[in-house]
């Protein structure tokens, strides 16, 4: 060897592969569809959906998943011997556990008991493992216990969500977004609405239409039983009571989380599950194929918008998420067995939806 000559590390070479192979992976993968939906009842309003169902995993999780293993792994918190962590409800595990089966290593999702059993397969699909909790406010401690006992690395969604993705652009969903939106007769929406569950989103859409210096206003819809609408009133709240919880899955939280950026947010609203099911039921009609029920909540949140810009007259255009497929909702939110099991009458609220293309 030469004198001097630079040392070949193997962990920058597995380091540097790892990358490549996301990198890759992402090359290969075309942008999300911009869906436009007209509204005959509302002329001059018109609403467009960001379908992030049609990622490789299924969800719009699976930018965030990519951009917490890039973080991971350009932090050096994750070897090609790493157990990798995570505490979900179930679609960032999925995507995740894509993820750790690229690089070859083991994952482990930190479920709460109630996720429904078509995520659970999913992530056993792409070769995660599951660890049930009963109680959903345990999944951070119980995640942060088994990094230790296996040496691995705990992702964190809720604490990095909101750093590990690049605001200012770099193909995040903000500026993938309003591209798509350029040719549009209103190409600069008047909302944008999305949910939130670690906060990530709406953080680097909040903070993308400041740094572009947008005229556009972020709506984050948010399940009744959630933090976040009530920190977003009164920043001392930062704990739900004891016995709050919704049933939608994958946004929504019991606890303020570190990703969420309630000062670039310039609306809440609260959405009861009904409402979120209504919605969700009545889009699926609408597109011919099932969506999850955070879309629902989306959807029940630009319903009230387009209400308002009508009756004052206002015209433009709104974007809001798609987030997810719905068939891993067959056996609850598409079940109406499950649902009058739990007292939720979606039936009004789908009416009161499908009434803006009728």
């Amino acid at each position: 060897m030469m004198e001097g000559a630079p040392t070949i590390d193997p962990h920058r070479v597995w380091l540097s592969e790892a990358i490549r192979r996301i990198e890759a992976d992402f090359n290969r993968s075309a942008d999300t569809h911009l869906i436009r939906v007209d509204l005959p009842n509302h002329r001059g309003i018109t609403l467009y959906l960001k379908d992030e169902s049609s990622h490789p995993t299924g969800s719009l999780k699976h930018r965030l998943a990519r951009s917490l293993f890039l973080y991971a792994l350009c932090n050096e918190w994750i070897g090609p011997d790493t157990c990798v962590i995570e505490a979900s409800s179930g679609s960032t595990a999925v995507s995740e556990a894509y993820f750790a089966r690229m690089l070859g290593l083991r994952f482990i999702a930190v479920v709460p008991g109630t996720t429904a059993a078509p995520k659970l397969d999913a992530i056993r699909f792409q070769g995660g493992e599951i660890y049930t909790v009963d109680d959903p406010r345990t999944v951070y401690e119980v995640a942060h216990r088994l990094a230790k006992e296996t040496r691995g690395h705990y992702l964190d969604q809720f604490t990095y969500a909101e750093r590990a993705t690049d605001w200012r652009g770099n193909n995040n969903i903000a500026e993938s977004i309003f591209t798509q939106m350029a040719r549009e007769e209103r190409p600069i929406p008047e909302w944008i609405v999305c949910g939130a569950g670690t906060g990530g989103t709406s953080a680097t859409i909040g903070r993308f239409i400041r740094y572009q210096r947008h005229a556009t206003r972020l709506l984050v819809a948010d399940p009744v039983h959630s933090i976040f609408h009530r920190h977003y009133a009164d920043r001392s709240i930062a704990q739900l009571p004891a016995g709050c919880a919704s049933c939608i899955e994958g946004i929504g939280r019991p606890r303020v989380e570190p990703s969420f950026v309630p000062g670039v947010i310039d609306r809440m609203v609260a959405v009861e599950d009904a409402q979120s099911i209504g919605a969700m039921r009545a889009l699926s009609d609408r597109l011919g194929r099932r969506v999850g029920g955070s879309t629902g909540t989306n959807l029940w949140a630009c319903a009230q918008l387009v209400e308002e810009m009508a009756a004052a007259g206002e015209r433009g255009s709104i974007v809001t998420l798609l987030c997810d497929g719905g068939d891993r909702y067959g056996c609850t939110y598409y079940d109406d067995a499950w649902l009058a099991r739990r007292g939720i009458d979606w039936r009004s609220a789908a009416d009161r939806v499908a009434a803006l293309w009728a």
